[in-house]
């Protein structure tokens, strides 16, 4: 067990009741942070928060708040309740993610894209203002290697239900929107003191792939890293010093990677944030 000193920052980690997200959350409470659990499931995320008190002998500073990606009322309702707390806000870590389910989320995106980049792109729009004043602060999304399987984005499918079997096609789109988001916000962020920073995790085994049909499930495993490996990338771009000035950028194994060219296609991430932004007014 540790004893936690706090450090006086404050994180929030979507999708954290599991998986990397869990893994973020107690290594992030153990560093010292108060963290927020931002999740779908109270249920779900207790023995998280459980966990990070018993290893931390009831020192570390955790919370759930409820959050599902899939709603925009719901995102609403998160970004409202942590504002009310009146708290500074120096980390916001998009974890949240789902690959290979179907569908459309309640507010009519595609499901992964709505869940991947929709929900996490009005929930910084709501908590910018508090990120800039609790500045330096950092915003880290967890994209993917998938991007690369993304020449574009069809700005009418994300719109539809899942079209394909396997969803990972939308999957891989999902993934790429995550990285044009990050770095227009950097560039419209540049000189505030946030800074943005896009991470693949490599291909982990968590709950994030519970409904591929079995062969690809087994397939897919058989080439899958540990959650704590997964969160290590996540972690260095939330929490290395060296990288204070750095923002925009594309991480994995912890180094500067190199995004597809797609995904540094400012012309598409500018139309994506304008159509984001069109979106999440409308709903």
């Amino acid at each position: 067990m540790t004893n936690v000193v706090p450090n006086g920052k404050v994180a929030i980690v979507t999708g954290a009741s599991s998986g990397i997200g869990r893994v973020t959350a107690r290594e992030l409470a153990l560093q010292g942070y108060r963290v927020f659990l931002a999740c779908r499931s109270a249920e779900r995320t207790k023995p998280v928060l459980e966990e990070i008190s018993r290893v931390s002998a009831g020192t570390a500073k955790v919370a759930y708040i409820p959050l599902d990606l899939a709603d925009l009322d719901s995102v609403r309702r998160c970004a409202e309740a942590f504002l009310k707390l009146r708290l500074p806000l120096h980390l916001l870590v998009g974890n949240a993610g789902l690959a290979g389910q179907r569908g459309l989320t309640r507010s009519g995106f595609e499901l992964a894209f709505g869940t991947c980049h929709v929900g996490h792109f009005l929930q910084v729009q709501l908590l910018l203002e508090r990120l800039k004043e609790s500045a330096p602060a950092r915003v880290v999304m967890v994209s993917s290697k998938a991007h690369r399987h993304a020449q574009t984005i069809d700005m009418t499918a994300v719109r539809q239900p899942t079209s394909s079997r396997t969803g990972i096609k939308e999957y891989a789109v999902a993934k790429l929107a995550n990285l044009l988001f990050t770095k227009e916000l950097a560039r419209q962020l540049e000189g505030s003191g946030v800074t943005t920073y896009a991470v693949h995790p490599g291909v982990v085994a968590t709950d994030v792939w519970r409904t591929l049909p079995g062969p690809a499930a087994w397939l897919l495993k058989k080439f899958m890293r540990s959650e704590a490996e997964g969160a290590a990338t996540t972690l260095f771009c939330a929490t290395t010093p060296a990288l204070s000035t750095q923002s925009g950028l594309y991480y994995a194994d912890c180094a500067e990677a190199e995004a597809s060219p797609t995904a540094q296609d400012m012309a598409l991430a500018a139309e994506l944030w304008r159509l984001s932004q069109e979106w999440v007014a409308g709903r």
